[in-house]
């Protein structure tokens, strides 16, 4: 027996790293999975996004568990298209329990030098699409009559000020904001909206040349090697480590959305090591 048996979840970014972690986290406990990922560039990142054939190995391995998943190549800017996922999705698993907003971009400069481009993008992607999310799944959550959990992850960045990183943050503060009027808003319904709150996390958004060059702007991209940042990322945490894993996050998304935290809502809770703390 799985502490998610007959439940279904739907998951952005679920291509790679945090988001294959989940799907697959969830799956192990029985859930079916409703999958999405945008499989392409955006231009204002300065590092590679995940491929169509990172999210056929996100198919492989929930497969691998023996659960269902439904996967498709969907931007979370599009309203249409997420609905479209939720409801193809929903109309073949049967149902919707769960929902994990976890699509999301990272890029880096100062104020004065963000364009138009680096802030819309976040924006667009990081919070405007956290919402449309939501929003697409809400139909399907409350249809049933039986509650649900929502996981929107926001970041260290969404409690306190990083440099650098102004939009970012800006977009991560405002995924709080949109996750506590949610929980008060569906409440009534037992649907319990929370927030997850990392500190960097070994996966592809830490680990290119585009951020290792923000810590060692003295050497090329090209030769910055994981020594070379290795300290930097460190000393952004309280414990002696230099990121979490994410099984970390996802270990934390399982305890959110499952009855052992059904009177939970509301909550940011911090898997960061310390970070916000120091």
């Amino acid at each position: 027996m799985g502490q998610l048996d007959g439940k279904v979840a739907f998951i952005t970014g679920a291509a790679r790293g945090q988001g294959r972690s989940h799907a697959t986290t969830l799956a192990q406990e029985g859930a079916d999975i409703i999958a999405i990922d945008l499989c392409d560039q955006v231009g204002s990142v300065g590092y590679p996004l995940a491929t169509a054939e990172d999210l056929n190995e996100t198919v492989r391995q929930v497969e691998a568990l023996g659960r269902r998943i439904i996967a498709t190549h969907t931007d979370v800017r599009d309203s249409a298209g997420l609905r479209a996922a939720v409801d193809d999705g929903v109309s073949k698993l049967g149902r919707l329990d769960i929902v994990l907003a976890n699509a999301g971009i990272a890029s880096f400069a100062p104020a004065e030098n963000l364009t138009d481009d680096m802030w819309d993008d976040m924006i667009a992607i990081n919070l405007t699409g956290v919402f449309k999310t939501v929003r697409a799944a809400l139909p399907h959550l409350e249809a049933h009559g039986d509650g649900g959990a929502i996981v929107l992850t926001s970041s260290t960045a969404g409690i306190k000020g990083l440099g650098n990183l102004a939009h970012y943050a800006a977009a991560k503060h405002g995924v709080v904001g949109l996750m506590k009027s949610l929980a008060n808003e569906l409440a009534p319904h037992m649907i319990r909206v929370n927030s997850v709150h990392p500190t960097g996390v070994n996966t592809d958004m830490i680990h290119n040349e585009y951020t290792y060059a923000l810590f060692r702007p003295d050497k090329k991209p090209s030769e910055i090697t994981l020594d070379d940042v290795s300290d930097a990322f460190r000393s952004s945490n309280a414990l002696p480590v230099r990121w979490v894993e994410s099984s970390d996050v996802s270990n934390a998304i399982l305890w959110l959305v499952s009855d052992a935290a059904r009177y939970v809502t509301g909550v940011q809770l911090p898997v960061d090591a310390g970070s916000v703390i120091k």
